[in-house]
């Protein structure tokens, strides 16, 4: 006799397979989450399954049909389910090249489109990260499609307003990690040349010390960090090219004048001493040159912070 373990297993991949089968849905009905012919309860066996979809046609059409997840307030969905689903597909290669496409497309679109409660834009630029990565591994875009996506993920950055971290309740946001993890995986890719590089860094600078003064708490300097890395890693940049990157910073902080006096000057000085930090710390410990010379550069910034 069969447990019933083994029945719902039986059960998924049929009920996926009819929902692949659908016919097109209307806009509101493809921003559905859990999207139509499936449910919490079967998206978390899903998961359970380790998002294993034999049939190719029903996983690609439930990867596009997820993305309305992306904005769902509740983590479980989001989180547990769309973004993991997503990048297990993206870097098991289980995705189509028109999906890999439409993906990409669509969440372009989301970066773009109103995000009340906060997740949507987020959720997309770290699905996009992966994206990237998939570009990376094995590239299908056009050298266009690859600048393009530069210029998306670098005004993407530049624009995070909203600092909010992570929620007892809600879980993530954090849009400025989420940002910078794809700027991390475009700054791993060899195709792009020095002025996409450049872009990157200039975008990272303006959230390193943002000039909403937001103090970070979640980590995000951190994260902001790796793109760097991973630029210097390319060896595209000279070493007076990196120390007036990183001198630059400092300027951000605001006027000497208001050194120790000023909320706003505290909290920018707070969140570039924890950038440069976290370039330092990873700088010492690598093993790779062109990132342990920028040691120098990030100690000579430091130096000159009040």
């Amino acid at each position: 006799m069969s447990t019933g373990r083994v029945d719902q297993g039986r059960w998924l991949p049929r009920a996926l397979l009819g929902f692949a089968l659908l016919l097109p849905l209307s806009a509101r009905a493809e921003d559905a989450c859990p999207p139509e012919g499936t449910d919490a309860g079967s998206l978390q066996l899903l998961k359970q399954q380790d998002f294993k979809v034999d049939d190719a046609a029903t996983r690609n059409t439930l990867a596009i049909r997820l993305l309305g997840c992306l904005s769902s307030p509740d983590p479980a969905l989001r989180d547990g389910i769309a973004y993991e689903a997503l990048t297990a597909w993206l870097r098991g290669n289980g995705l189509e090249a028109d999906t890999r496409v439409r993906l990409r497309d669509d969440l372009y679109a989301m970066l773009q489109a109103p995000d009340t409660e906060g997740f949507a834009r987020p959720f997309a630029a770290l699905v996009l990260s992966e994206v990237a990565r998939t570009d990376r591994i094995a590239p299908w875009m056009t050298p266009a499609e690859r600048v393009s996506m530069v210029d998306q993920a670098t005004a993407y950055l530049r624009s995070v307003q909203d600092y909010r971290g992570f929620d007892n309740a809600q879980g993530w946001r954090h849009g400025v990690a989420h940002g910078s993890d794809w700027l991390m995986q475009l700054a791993l890719n060899p195709a792009l040349e020095r002025p996409q590089l450049e872009s990157m860094l200039a975008a990272i600078a303006a959230q390193a010390v943002p000039e909403s003064a937001h103090a970070y708490v979640f980590g995000e300097p951190g994260r902001l960090a790796r793109p760097v890395l991973y630029i210097a890693k390319r060896g595209v940049l000279a070493d007076a090219d990196w120390s007036a990157w990183f001198l630059g910073l400092p300027a951000r902080i605001g006027e000497r004048e208001k050194a120790y006096s000023d909320t706003a000057w505290l909290a920018r000085r707070h969140d570039l001493l924890a950038f440069l930090t976290s370039v330092y710390l990873e700088a010492d410990q690598s093993a790779d040159a062109p990132i342990k010379a920028l040691k120098g550069p990030v100690v000579l910034a430091l130096k000159t912070i009040p």
